[in-house]
């Protein structure tokens, strides 16, 4: 499954529903009118009554809001953008950086495994044919030879057993971990599309006294969502960073050591991908950080509170999934 596709698929939806802010253009430029015909008559009456000099700035309000509403998705949805997109770009020149090192090194890691099995003589016949043959044919027919040959083919198949496991263990867990970013984004282009499309009412119910705080609200909450893309990203680059540097250490080790086994390592990058699972979940709580977004909180809290069973359902169907199959090929 390509989930970048998929990513660039909400990239879309998001532009292409963008322009459907105009259909609430005249719906809301009624209710700024009838707001701002309210603002100002109550303003200019309490001067008037009170016998004082009109402040004409401040009736200017509902009209600098009109006009942004006129023009919202141009101005104001537009502007955001252009000012939010540096961020959004730089963060993914990042990710994609240190996701080029990381495929480049385990790569590396993986031709070094196998180069350093071959030069063992105990382990060169699990990862070579050629040296499984040749130990075979030095074999004879003797009671011995034939128990030496019985356990070589049960060890290459336990160890062919064993990596499949663990090869399988590994694309679920990497599956999940894709899966868990794309229920981000998919969120997050939800939320940006609904604002977008009612921004133009919350606009225009701010000009109505005790409402003003609608239209910060507003703005604050399509920042703070706006910028879970990057603070994705940079997680994503701090998770991928980690693992270029526990594949440099497995590297160094494997070009010092021919017999240094990798086996812990595998195992810490599994429970590493289930921390990443679970750490995914907490980026709207970190972008709450960057700029307080009112009536998010709960929703943060909710999240967080299901990010420990994400990652327990991603270990369980892992395991489970990874339990079958070795019943399944153990049965054979």
């Amino acid at each position: 499954m390509d989930f970048d596709n998929l990513h660039q698929i909400l990239r879309s939806l998001y532009v292409d529903m963008m322009p459907l802010s105009n259909n609430m253009t005249g719906v809301a430029k009624g209710i700024a009118g009838l707001g701002a015909l309210i603002y100002v008559a109550a303003r200019v009456w309490q001067s008037l009554a009170r016998t004082e000099p009109i402040d004409v700035y401040p009736l200017l309000r509902p009209f600098a809001i009109g006009f942004c509403i006129m023009f919202f998705p141009s101005f104001v949805l537009g502007t955001i953008n252009m000012v939010l997109s540096p961020v959004v770009k730089g963060t993914n020149q990042m990710l994609e950086s240190q996701t080029f090192d990381m495929e480049k090194y385990r790569v590396l890691k993986d031709q070094l495994e196998i180069e350093s099995m071959k030069r063992n003589p105990e382990t060169a016949f699990l990862v070579s044919d050629e040296e499984f043959d040749r130990q075979l044919d030095e074999l004879g027919w003797s009671p011995s030879d034939l128990a030496t040959m019985s356990g070589m083919y049960i060890e290459r198949s336990l160890y062919n057993l064993k990596k499949n496991i663990r090869d399988f263990f590994r694309e679920v867990l990497e599956i999940l971990f894709q899966a868990a970013a794309l229920v981000i984004d998919t969120i997050r282009t939800f939320f940006l599309v609904v604002l977008s499309i009612l921004g133009p009412i919350a606009f225009a119910i701010s000009i109505y006294d005790g409402f003003q705080s609608t239209m910060t609200q507003w703005f604050s909450r399509y920042i703070s969502v706006y910028l879970w893309l990057p603070v994705s990203d940079l997680f994503s680059s701090i998770l991928a960073r980690i693992q270029v540097l526990m594949l440099q250490v497995d590297i160094d080790k494997l070009q010092a050591d021919a017999t240094y086994s990798v086996e812990a390592s595998n195992g810490v990058y599994i429970v590493f991908m289930i921390i990443g699972i679970v750490g995914y979940f907490t980026i709207p709580t970190v972008a709450g950080w960057i700029i307080m977004a009112g009536g998010m909180g709960n929703y943060g809290k909710n999240v967080s509170s299901s990010a420990s069973k994400a990652g327990a359902l991603a270990a369980g169907v892992a395991g489970a999934t990874a339990g079958n199959m070795a019943g399944k090929l153990l049965k054979k």
